[in-house]
């Protein structure tokens, strides 16, 4: 028996030292590009409004999103929100293209992810308050809890990022040895 836990020690710490520093912030930034990178990129595109202005005067479903019990005492008219509102809605959308961008490319990772951790904190928030989404259950046998099992697996990716970095392929890497 002590051989077998032998043999498997030796065999994970190979596994370990091949594997460490570079797999899993790399992992971590393919599984967001593959699984969640257009989910935000799509969701910022539904609240830009017409043209190349539309990325400073947002479609009303923008506001909608972001605001919607306050679109909805508004009768869903945006003139009405403060200049707040305003600004808040554009920096969300603008931060929906460019955080995610950021960790794909691999730039100020840590910081993107620390801001998408934010991002996602603030889009809880709103699906829970604004648009009735159930936060769900930890430690169930259903996995399909949107917002408390779904957002709980995203922070871990935002985490092995903010942790580790965004591994050897990345601008920050490259960018640090220039430094250096």
């Amino acid at each position: 028996m002590l051989s077998i836990l032998t043999i498997y020690d030796r065999l994970v710490e190979g596994i370990t030292n091949k594997l460490s520093g570079w797999f899993l912030p790399t992992f971590a930034r393919f599984a967001f590009a593959a699984v969640l990178l257009m989910y935000f990129w799509k969701s910022a595109k539904t609240k830009l409004g017409e043209g190349i202005g539309g990325l400073f005067n947002l479609d009303p479903n923008g506001y909608v999103q972001i605001f919607p019990k306050a679109m909805e005492e508004l009768g869903y008219d945006p003139s009405g929100l403060s200049i707040i509102h305003k600004i808040i809605a554009i920096a969300g959308t603008w931060s929906e293209f460019i955080l995610p961008a950021l960790i794909v490319i691999g730039l100020f990772t840590r910081l993107a992810a620390l801001g998408m951790i934010g991002f996602v904190t603030v889009q809880s928030y709103v699906d829970i308050t604004g648009h009735g989404a159930k936060f769900g259950d930890w430690f169930t046998s259903a996995s399909g809890d949107l917002i408390a099992d779904q957002r709980l697996l995203w922070f871990l990716l935002f985490s092995i990022l903010i942790v580790k970095g965004a591994g050897p392929i990345s601008l920050d890497r490259v960018i640090g040895r220039q430094v250096r």
